[in-house]
């Protein structure tokens, strides 16, 4: 835009906020005087009126000569007017002062409406005159908030009762102590897929070349290696229903868990995967690991193990690091004992609430061998039987996948056993009845780094259930433990900020070191902050060595 029309339209757009200005003041002075003469003349005559019955002929009497003067005025003003400027002038002049008024009236009500939708001050009024008309015209309706807040109250509660009379009474409450979330989360229509009965159940395709798939993948894609200097890389995944828990508090502990799990896995150098699907219908409750497990074997295959925790499963050693190079020739490893399992046949001889398993072909076989008992139905039902009659000291129940995993290895142990790893020396896995009432002996007596009985580096709360709506043992013993345990593994994480939990029950935190100007000198005692156990990441692009590859043809050239 020239500049000159810029100066124009600079101009043009002052004038015009100046009018504005100037006008929507005018009429604010105009509106006040007349708010404030119309009810003194409204007074006046109220008064003429009320105080005597026989001056109503007076009043009218009055009112006649005051009109007949006032028409004398105004002839007399316009015979003058005509005198001055002219009898066509005149009229000019009249006719000016009639469209000003209605211009001036349009103009005032367009301010109103304006001030009502808008707001005041949104135009350039002077917000003192504003005021003052508010403060004049406004005041006998201060007490009308309460009254609208009261008829809202009242339709609220009329609703809220027309509401329950048609049983939805959910629908239009802001309180969530009356909300029934199974409302919220409700399953789509239609059947799942039915599998045809007179096949036996599979988890997917059959895969015979896992390995060499697998080795092809990695060496096309170098950036993924499957091990990081001599440590493996790992997963771990964990889960939940997708629907909310069945007691008002298990959400939360889930949260809990979780938390937990990310700090470990940060530390060391862990991925992490959430799951929270139902990927097959049949295989519900304890087995809907072994459909997730199998599709993220085959869809990571740049990790080498993979590591299953329940979610009622936390660590409580965050310093302690597994010891990677003792399982170089096994696939599987799970927290157990061989007798147990082996000579005794025992179905709690081992645990599946935490155990890795290797990524190649041996562990597609065995996912393929372990899944058949799983399909719920007349198919777990009866493997249940099955079960509790092989087992030492199972009670009747459907199958569950701890139970099958034990009759496999017991059944088929020359195929499947010189590749397990039964796991004792350390707790990957720990029965929480025998540990939590010793955290406080573990903190006076031992240090993180173990792992063991002296300081566990998972406690599994099994039979806890605290998502479900009825747990094995008392639900007042399970969450205090529960909250316990969390705190134990937490105070490890706050120490390397310089806080801790008041005591192992208490959700608030105190601190324990002072601030300083010199936080890289503060020293790290449990080695958690940068430890030299972490897999170190490489990068994800091949930018880094395009760099150095021009870089040195630069030098050498």
């Amino acid at each position: 835009m020239p500049s000159d029309a810029r100066n124009h339209f600079g101009h043009q757009k002052q004038f015009n906020t100046w009018s504005l200005h100037t006008a929507t003041s005018l009429i604010v002075r105009i509106s006040l005087s007349l708010s404030r003469a119309l009810p003194n003349l409204q007074w006046r005559r109220r008064d003429c009126q009320t105080q005597n019955p026989r001056n109503k002929k007076s009043l009218n009497s009055l009112n006649s000569i005051s009109l007949r003067v006032w028409k004398v005025r105004v002839s007399d003003q316009r015979e003058m007017l005509d005198r001055w400027v002219g009898p066509r002038r005149a009229r000019q002049i009249q006719r000016a002062l009639r469209h000003g008024k209605i211009t001036l009236l349009c103009l005032f009500m367009t301010v109103i409406v304006l001030r009502g939708t808008i707001g005041a001050g949104r135009f350039g009024t002077p917000g003192q005159d504003f005021q003052e008309i508010r403060d004049h015209l406004v005041s006998h309706k201060r007490s009308e908030p309460r009254r609208v807040l009261e008829e809202a109250q009242s339709t609220d509660a009329k609703t809220t009762d027309n509401a329950n009379a048609n049983g939805n009474s959910n629908s239009n409450s802001n309180s969530y102590a009356t909300f029934d979330p199974t409302k919220l989360v409700a399953d789509d229509e239609g059947d799942d897929e039915k599998r045809d009965p007179n096949e036996p159940y599979s988890l997917g395709p059959k895969i015979s070349d896992w390995d060499q798939q697998r080795l092809q993948w990695l060496n096309q894609n170098p950036n993924f290696p499957n091990f990081v200097g001599s440590k493996p890389r790992v997963l771990l995944v964990t889960g939940s229903s997708p629907k909310p828990c069945e007691n008002p508090v298990g959400d939360h502990y889930l949260v809990k868990s979780i938390k937990n799990k990310i700090d470990y896995c940060r530390i060391h150098g862990i991925e992490i995967f959430y799951n929270m699907a139902l990927l097959d219908a049949e295989m519900a409750g304890f087995w809907a690991k072994l459909p997730l497990i199998r599709r993220i074997l085959l869809s990571h295959p740049e990790i080498e193990f993979l590591w299953w925790m329940d979610s009622d499963a936390m660590f409580t050693d965050m310093a302690f690091e597994l010891p990677w190079e003792r399982y170089k020739d096994h696939n599987l490893v799970m927290h157990g004992w061989n007798e147990m399992v082996y000579d005794e046949k025992n179905w709690i001889g081992l645990n599946t609430g935490s155990f890795l398993l290797r990524n190649n072909q041996w562990a597609l076989d065995l996912l393929d061998a372990w899944a058949p008992m799983g399909p719920k139905g007349k198919i777990r039902d009866d493997a249940g039987k099955v079960l509790t009659r092989e087992l030492k000291g199972r009670p009747v129940f459907e199958a569950d996948d701890q139970s099958a995993m034990v009759y496999l290895l017991i059944t088929q142990r020359e195929k499947w056993g010189d590749k397990v790893y039964l796991e004792s020396a350390y707790y990957l896995h720990g029965y929480w009845g025998i540990l939590v009432d010793r955290y406080e002996e573990m903190i006076e007596n031992y240090h993180p780094g173990l792992g063991d009985h002296r300081w566990p580096l998972v406690t599994h709360f099994v039979g806890c259930k605290p998502c479900g709506k009825f747990g094995d043992y008392s639900v007042d013993r399970c969450l205090k433990q529960m909250d316990r345990a969390f705190n134990f593994g937490d105070n490890q994480i706050l120490q390397m900020y310089g806080f801790t939990h008041l005591s192992l029950a208490s959700r608030k935190v105190k601190r324990i070191r002072n601030e300083t100007d010199n936080p890289l000198d503060v020293k790290d005692d449990l080695g958690l902050l940068h430890p030299s156990f972490k897999a170190v990441k490489v990068p994800s692009s091949s930018s880094s060595f395009i760099f150095l590859t021009c870089l040195f043809i630069y030098f050498c050239c």
